[in-house]
């Protein structure tokens, strides 16, 4: 009989890593086959929440300030220039009326949820766990309305956890 308890086996592979890498990739082809949009197709909107103090992370200085570990975006209705290339996305969003570039690596992105088909995806928190020599094209509380949609032009949302989004 095998030993499958942890710790019986050094993973010289590193599954996790690899599979975050994926997952990651699942990320980046959602994005991209929307960013060549002129709108989001049907219902979909995503949440995406991201680490805004991690390397690469460039949002005006005031949303770093207002959100110093975590912030959440609404990509629906309104957004500018969105791009999506291997390790990055880039894209126009309003904060209380005003235009806001953002640039966001995969590797900051934390969470994904796309509530119009119930789907989500949650990556590691700790940026260290995407391994050394993993190939790979990647680098290493948000705010929501309550009760309608969210979009980005409030800034001044209420902190609600993706976890209410989710199947239990």
């Amino acid at each position: 009989m095998l030993d499958r308890s942890p710790g019986s086996a050094t993973d010289h592979i590193n599954y996790h890593a690899l599979t975050q890498a994926a997952l990651r990739g699942v990320l980046r082809t959602a994005l991209k086959n929307v960013s060549k949009l002129e709108r989001m197709p049907g219902d979909h909107h995503f949440y995406v929440t991201f680490r805004t103090r991690m390397q690469g992370v460039q949002m005006a200085d005031y949303l770093k300030d207002k959100f110093p570990d975590e912030m959440t975006i609404v990509i629906q209705h309104q957004y500018w220039e969105f791009e999506v290339s291997d390790d990055h996305f880039e894209i126009i969003l309003k904060f209380s009326g005003v235009p806001q570039h953002m640039s966001i690596p995969f590797a900051a992105v934390s969470r994904f949820f796309d509530p119009s088909v119930n789907f989500g995806l949650q990556f590691d928190s700790d940026p260290s766990a995407i391994a050394e020599g993993v190939p790979t094209v990647l680098p290493g509380v948000g705010t929501a309305p309550a009760e309608a949609p969210a979009t980005p032009e409030s800034a001044e949302g209420t902190v609600v956890s993706l976890d209410a989004f989710r199947r239990k």
